[in-house]
């Protein structure tokens, strides 16, 4: 009989709830995460256990000592989770009998989980997104500073712009003020460009991402993105609806009594993504024919931030398609909506024979 563990996991403490198998009376225990105490509870089960917890929190040392262990974790959708709780009290033992529960009835919402790998790729990049917008910051100060010195204005990052605001005069705090901003300058480009390296050669190394850029308009910055935050494309029925629902691109709906109304985006998904596939867009719509031809239809009867979202929308569901499909932005294109979706092409084909 498999052993079924629900667990209410938190940053330093979590309650665990299990079923006696020899009195079948279910059992409740609160551990402060102790790695040694935890640890030596996991060790000692007397059979590998089946664990369930909410994705509310990051646990890589949790997932990585229960794999050690033995033990398979399972992790679920939090809001699946409470709506199926039956009463409106909530705390951490009521929690954990819960996923146990739902465990024991095998409906327990088990949700797509990304390999570590995966995670890793996009914590660096999310770490050099922060330290660009910080580098940004910077070069914004130094540009406040030329303009209260009259200088003419120039880009922060051009070496001319700054020859010339390292060789102004000015007062003490001025002086001070310059020397700092300029050391954070730097310090935040050589951490970039270390950064930048580190992910250029996982994309060299990525066949995915290699795709993925012979699209005009996209980098190894937004090919990495899109590959590892999407994931196995494969799980999506429908590209076109899903994976923009995924990334947060869909419009979001308000329709009632027969009026259809779409609103801003949702926004539930990545914000990096959809700032790198934005920006691949904008790059995109200059170089690729259709793209181009696309926003410029909608942007005469529509606002320029509602066409740049739909060029985005259109550029994200290319690229999924090209990562299903395993396809060039070539082949994509040649393709083009007559040929439509080949595994629909190859059933028709199976059918005809």
């Amino acid at each position: 009989m498999t052993l079924y563990i629900g667990v209410d996991f938190h940053p330093h403490q979590q309650t665990a709830a299990w079923c006696d198998t020899t009195t079948g009376e279910t059992r409740t225990i609160e551990m402060a995460h102790n790695l040694e105490k935890v640890r030596e509870f996991y060790t000692t089960l007397p059979e590998p256990a089946v664990i369930g917890i909410e994705a509310s929190a990051q646990a890589v040392w949790f997932e990585n000592m229960l794999f050690e262990t033995g033990h398979k974790l399972i992790v679920g959708n939090p809001v699946l989770i409470r709506k199926r709780a039956t009463s409106r009290h909530k705390n951490d033992r009521r929690d954990a009998e819960l996923m146990l529960e739902l465990l024991l009835r095998d409906e327990f919402p088990a949700i797509w989980r990304r390999p570590q790998a995966s995670n890793e790729v996009i914590d660096i990049l999310g770490l050099r997104q922060s330290l660009v917008r910080q580098r940004t910051q910077v070069y914004n100060r130094l540009q406040a500073l030329a303009q209260s010195l009259g200088m003419q204005k120039g880009r922060a990052n051009a070496v001319a712009f700054q020859t010339v605001l390292k060789a102004a005069s000015m007062d003490e705090a001025s002086l001070l003020r310059r020397e700092h901003l300029f050391l954070l300058a730097e310090q935040l480009n050589r951490q970039i460009g270390q950064l930048s390296d580190w992910l250029m050669a996982k994309a060299k190394e990525n066949a995915s991402a290699q795709l993925l850029e012979t699209q005009k308009g996209v980098g190894y910055l937004t090919a990495l993105a899109t590959v590892h935050i999407l994931g196995d494309v494969t799980r999506f029925k429908r590209v076109s609806k899903q994976v923009t629902s995924f990334v947060g691109l869909d419009p979001r709906e308000g329709s009632s009594a027969g009026r259809t109304r779409f609103g801003p985006i949702t926004k539930a998904g990545s914000p990096l993504l959809r700032y790198l596939v934005g920006q691949a867009a904008m790059l995109a719509i200059r170089y690729d024919p259709r793209l181009k031809a696309f926003y410029k239809r909608l942007s005469k009867k529509k606002p320029k931030a509602v066409a740049k979202t739909a060029a985005s929308r259109k550029l994200l569901v290319k690229l999924a398609i090209m990562l299903r499909d395993n396809i060039t932005a070539d082949e994509f294109d040649r393709r083009g909506p007559l040929v439509g979706n080949v595994r629909l092409n190859a059933r028709s084909e199976t059918a005809v024979l």
